[in-house]
């Protein structure tokens, strides 16, 4: 007995310590796994190709000034170093746009690569690679070595492929203008579903309330070239539609009516040399994009040959995925972007006859279809073989129970390029414009100055060429025109040097004159964020500098919201909180918890919001649930982002004909979306005053791979900041969205300039450059935009 005893306990002991053992050996592997993927920070590396020595020095947050002799070699370096920090965000932008995501992922996958592989955005790649001249082609190789050598040069494969079992795939030439295709589903994948909500919209509505609920514009629009748009109203039609005011079929108190956050937006601005104290021209932008571990964008200097003997220092940010500076300055020149939401995709209805096999109807002709098999890749899973039926219209979809051909811009090889990169060159604003109007990019508000102190704004990216002004951003009837062609440099609307020495874009309508025709409405922001951000610039008066100019991003006054405040307010009188404490509660914090701001510690924000969102479900709800059977994101909000003023108008006006028949008055339905929000905000127990907009609007940012293996969220995700900030203003601020940069610049005077963005340079959670700066652009606080002192040096011998 005594020896089976000791004997069980020696075993039992021994399989502690084997177990301890093989924890120490899997947590060593894991370890040593994680540690040799992290990049080489210095050190000498022999290049075979390069023209001459390139070095690679980095600053305390992991910023890199890349210096070479030869673009090419720069190029190189680039692509090295955005592999080491960044591969696997590169492989899933290039795997977007292919619709090869399920190789990774598996099934859960499939939904989004079926609906891009109807783009065949791969072999569109190649072909427009060969498009390009030779010189371009040269360049886009040259990065390509860099990114395969720097891949390569890592010590084990990058962990996110380790955790999903999967080997890297190495980087080619085409896969930079995949990149360019997957900015195209960012920025202009939603014209479907807003294409298809007013065709719903159209055919469930006559045309006079079809007009009054689909305004071309607002009494809030900024643009360009004129203080205001006047657009007179419609008239108010005497009946709704029949669809008017059907209520959802979901219980309303347990909407999460604050999870409706428009996702729209950028903004950029320029301030004239006459208006600037360094008296070159001061441009800041801040691109409004969904926010994940690593950030979209990754900062970098790079100083290349001009072509006259001397070197240039680009700075700002580039893409991983493309050899050069996407928004920055060249020293002569800054530019900027943001999305210009113009109509440039059109829905043509198609008839498929049994009558014609092989063949579809299209502008009332019949044309032979182009058939591609495309074979989808599912990880742990059978491949899935897509039909595609290709027109000339483009790509055949079915929605609705009906047939459209897609006939967007995006799917002109032709226009697809790297021109963007002659920005490099430029050494004045006229010369920054004319390379714009080229750009191969979906299409852009450019706004630029130069250190002359010009300032200018145009269209950087292709701008179909349409027979009409009318509106197209529905599907077209058979036999409709749609777009044909596109519009040459020398046809682009511009503005340049305006008499009040300033520009502000900001997703909204540019142009009140002849030139808004040649862009068209894809979808255009109401206007309050625009015109909030123009008056607060102007408001710097006559002379100002690049922190009082970085300073408007930061604006988070709730100008547009504090209307919806008092209409709240309004309607809760002494008779409707008579008996009703929850209402008197909401009374009491709109009046008191109330900073005028889109503040973390306001409730009385965070209810005049739901307020507004509720009475947009009580009005549109029914409807949209229709609507969102045609395609994921459709609803009357796609359809027209200036339904907060039809309704405002509505609550002004009060027409019986237009209050749904439930409610006993207007003002019945404004207290049942107050009760409404009150009951959402409360729905997990939560008391009133405790339901802030901090509450809610706490950064979720995460890197992918968090969602593939949850437990190791805590190790891949941001602090849960509460953000100041929402839509409708210049600091626009959500959960895993809004500013992916803020950057302010004058040309020639870059050490003046200020930058922050969420994250840091590298996608690796055991770098110390993984976070590096996030918490200033929580903070908002401005720091350098040039790098710091070096801190490691890579260099590249030939």
């Amino acid at each position: 007995m005594g020896n089976a005893g000791g004997n069980a306990r020696r075993w039992a002991k021994r399989i502690v310590i084997g177990l301890a053992l093989l924890l120490a050996l899997v947590f060593l592997t894991a370890w040593y796994f994680l540690r040799g993927s992290l990049p080489l920070l210095d050190g000498r590396r022999t290049v075979p190709g390069l023209h001459g020595a390139v070095s690679v020095t980095r600053d305390a947050r992991g910023v890199p000034s890349i210096a070479g002799n030869h673009r090419e070699d720069v190029a190189y370096a680039t692509g090295f170093v955005h592999a080491q920090d960044r591969f696997f965000q590169m492989d899933l932008l290039r795997r977007v746009a292919a619709g090869e995501l399920a190789e990774l992922f598996g099934p859960k996958a499939l939904p989004l690569d079926r609906a891009n592989r109807l783009h065949r955005f791969r072999a569109r790649a190649a072909s427009a690679f060969l498009n390009l001249p030779a010189p371009e082609r040269q360049l886009l190789e040259r990065y390509t070595a860099g990114v395969n050598d720097g891949l390569n040069a890592l010590g084990t494969r990058p962990f996110e492929y380790g955790l999903l079992r999967m080997q890297p795939r190495a980087w080619s030439a085409h896969d930079t203008l995949l990149a360019i295709f997957a900015m195209y589903l960012d920025l202009q994948g939603n014209a479907t579903a807003r294409e298809l909500s007013r065709g719903w919209l159209r055919e469930n509505t006559d045309a006079a309330q079809l007009a009054f609920l689909l305004p071309t514009a607002s009494r809030w629009d900024a643009p360009l070239d004129a203080a205001d748009i006047a657009v007179a109203k419609a008239p108010l039609p005497e009946r709704a539609p029949a669809w008017w005011g059907q209520a959802a079929p979901a219980d309303p108190a347990l909407l999460a009516l604050d999870d409706m956050m428009s996702s729209i937006g950028s903004n950029n601005w320029a301030v004239a040399g006459g208006r600037s104290q360094g008296g070159g021209a001061i441009v800041s932008d801040d691109m409004h994009l969904g926010i994940k571990l690593p950030n979209t964008w990754y900062r970098a200097q790079l100083q290349v040959p001009d072509g006259n003997g001397s070197t240039r220092r680009l700075v700002g940010v580039s893409l991983p995925g493309a050899p050069f500076i996407i928004v920055g300055s060249n020293g002569h020149v800054a530019w900027s972007f943001t999305n210009s939401y113009g109509d440039y995709q059109d829905l043509v209805a198609a008839q498929l006859d049994a009558a014609h096999p092989g063949q579809v109807r299209l502008d009332g002709q019949w044309e032979k279809i182009t058939e591609h098999a495309e074979t989808i890749l599912v990880k742990d899973a059978p491949a899935e073989t897509l039909k595609v039926r290709d027109t000339s219209l483009g790509p055949l979809m079915e929605a609705g129970g009906r047939t459209y051909a897609v006939h967007w811009i995006a799917h002109e090889t032709a226009l697809v390029n790297v021109n963007l990169r002659r920005l490099e060159g430029a050494n004045t604003l006229d010369e920054a414009l004319a390379i714009a109007a080229t750009a191969g990019i979906p299409a852009q508000n450019f706004v630029a100055g130069d250190a002359a102190g010009n300032i200018g704004w145009t269209i950087a990216g292709p701008l179909p060429r349409r027979a009409d002004a009318g509106d197209a951003t529905v599907p077209l009837a058979d036999g409709a025109a749609s777009w044909r062609g596109w519009l040459t440099p020398p046809e682009y609307p511009r503005v340049i040097n305006p008499p009040g020495g300033q520009l502000v874009t900001a997703n909204s309508r540019q142009l009140a004159g002849p030139g808004a025709a040649l862009i068209g409405d894809g979808g255009f922001d109401l206007g309050a964020r625009t015109r909030q951000a123009r008056d607060a610039l102007a408001a710097l008066g006559p002379r100002t500098d690049e922190r009082a100019v970085y300073g408007v991003m930061l604006d988070d006054r709730a100008l547009f919201m504090a209307g919806w405040r008092e209409r709240a307010l309004a309607v809760l009188d002494q008779a409707a909180l008579a008996g009703q404490p929850k209402r008197a509660e909401a009374a009491r914090l709109l009046r008191e918890n109330w900073s005028g701001r889109a503040s973390p510690d306001s409730a009385g924000y965070r209810l005049a919001r739901g307020f507004m969102w509720s009475l947009y479900e009580l009005l549109y709800g029914g409807a949209n649930v229709r609507m969102q059977e045609l395609a994921g994101g459709a609803g009357a909000s796609a359809a027209e982002r200036r339904w907060p003023e039809v309704v405002a108008r509505l609550l002004d006006e009060q027409p019986a004909g237009w209050l749904p028949r439930q409610y006993a008055s207007w003002r019945a339905l404004q207290l049942a979306a107050l009760d409404r929000t009150v009951a959402a905000l409360e729905a997990d127990g939560t008391a009133l005053r405790d339901a802030t907009w901090g509450a809610r609007n706490r950064a979720a940012i995460a890197h992918p791979i968090a969602g593939a293996v949850p437990a190791l969220r805590q190790w891949l995700s941001t602090p849960a900041d509460a953000l100041p900030g929402d839509n409708h203003m210049p600091r626009v601020a959500g959960r895993t969205y809004g500013q992916s940069e803020r950057l302010t610049v004058s040309p020639g005077k870059e050490e003046r300039g200020v930058f922050n963005m969420p994250g840091g340079q590298s996608g690796h959670p055991l770098s110390p450059f993984f976070l590096a700066g996030h918490a200033d652009w929580v903070n908002g606080t401005p720091t350098p935009l040039l790098p710091g002192p070096v801190e490691h040096t890579l260099a590249f011998m030939p």
